[in-house]
């Protein structure tokens, strides 16, 4: 398993086996990702309906995940993480082209429930795949750079997006995530090799997979102690990284009267400096402690949020966003290497799957409550409730959540 591990030496990471099977397919998911980012919302609002359940579609991923987190976890472990991955994909790919055709409320919730499957099963079985690849001392760096690449995806994905959103319409974005998530597909096609690349959890043996069989209960109960506090930091993160991306498009819509180029290129500004931290939130992780790069991550982010109703113009509203950015870039990869480093290796599967299903509680109900909230009072308290949010993930994790980073003794002189 050693010899699997991500290098220490950031440069020694460009020759790992991960970077063709993990990396790769990764960066071209998030840009695909990043394609409908900024387009999701306008197009529901398109669809001349409230507020409520604009909130409603938007949370339809967020949903469908929440549903297919603990069976994506037993899935993932009678697939085998490959055939899981490759599944996952698929269906998200299929199910976010088809919003091409759509032009209803009830099918665009059902195709956006797929897509949350299937990126629930592909998240599960992904999460499972690196965490098994990667030493504890090297996590957060190997996990930040995903996260990085995740946010690199995003500052492009966005402004392309808009650009093909405003040439060829919104639904026009849906056919071209489609289109690059096949070719995410082929390269994990090609390239994925689980029992040489996963660890652990591909070699316990019949033994321990019998011991584990069906036994999400089993798990909730052995470490509840650990998932409850650690858990509801990641409900509220999720709440308002989910909600922030709701809540900018549309702000930036109906308040302030920005065209869609223009949000696009917010958001990939954002993106900009939120993809330029991954480095720094590793580093942190990995040599001072996961919570030096949690904590001050979700502050800001509180902060930002509180100041969105002040903004009344583009660049009002693009330094608030960068400011988001800022604090988003800083939590990069925080709560998978914290999901990993909490996982038990002999049933990860299931306990990712738990762990996930925690926090797309958070990813389902941010853009939820953004649209409830601004049906009931206003758009921009909807921003102040997303401030709670972050502040309340923030004193979880200081408070609450033990550090998970189990540095070596020093060597006596």
């Amino acid at each position: 398993m050693a010899s699997e591990s991500v290098p220490a030496e950031p440069r020694s990471i460009l020759r790992h086996p991960l970077v063709l099977s993990f990396y790769l397919p990764s960066l071209l998911l998030a840009v695909a990702s990043g394609f409908v980012l900024p387009v999701l919302p306008l197009w529901a609002k398109d669809l001349n309906v409230s507020y409520s359940l604009i909130g409603l579609v938007l949370a339809g991923q967020g949903l469908g995940m929440l549903l297919g987190d603990l069976p994506a976890g037993l899935l993932a472990r009678r697939l085998g993480q490959k055939r899981a991955m490759l599944l996952g994909v698929a269906c998200t790919a299929l199910s976010t082209a088809a919003l091409f055709w759509v032009r209803s409320v009830p099918v665009a919730l059902l195709c956006r429930l797929l897509a949350g499957f299937g990126t629930a099963l592909y998240g599960v079985a992904r999460h499972a795949y690196v965490a098994g690849a990667v030493q504890a001392g090297s996590r957060g760096r190997a996990i930040s750079l995903f996260g990085g690449l995740m946010r690199i995806g995003r500052f492009a994905g966005p402004f392309v997006g808009g650009q093909v959103a405003a040439w060829y319409g919104l639904p026009s974005t849906f056919l071209a995530y489609g289109i690059v998530s096949v070719l995410a597909l082929i390269v994990m096609a090609v390239y994925v090799r689980v029992p040489e690349a996963s660890g652990a959890p591909e070699r316990l043996g019949e033994t321990v997979r019998a011991a584990h069989k069906g036994s999400i209960w089993a798990l909730f109960r052995a470490h509840g102690r650990v998932l409850a506090p650690a858990g509801m930091g990641q409900l509220f993160a999720q709440t308002i990284r989910a909600g922030r991306s709701a809540i900018i498009p549309l702000y930036a819509a109906d308040v302030i009267g920005l065209d869609v180029q223009q949000i696009g290129l917010i958001v990939s500004l954002s993106s900009a400096i939120d993809m330029s931290l991954f480095v720094v939130a590793g580093l942190l992780m990995d040599r001072m402690g996961r919570k030096y790069a949690i904590v001050p991550s979700f502050i800001i982010q509180a902060l930002a949020m509180a100041l969105v109703p002040l903004t009344g113009s583009f660049y009002g509203l693009l330094g608030v966003t960068l400011l988001l950015g800022l604090g988003n870039g800083l939590g990069s990869g925080t709560m998978m290497t914290l999901g990993a480093d909490l996982s038990p290796p002999e049933s990860r599967d299931e306990f990712l799957g738990i762990w996930r299903l925690i926090g797309d509680g958070g990813h389902a109900g941010g853009p939820y409550a953004v649209g409830q909230v601004a049906e009931w009072v206003a758009l921009p308290v909807s921003a102040l409730v997303m401030s709670g949010a972050g502040l309340a993930a923030a004193l979880v994790f200081l408070l609450l959540v033990p550090e998970t980073l189990k540095k070596k003794p020093s060597a006596a002189p």
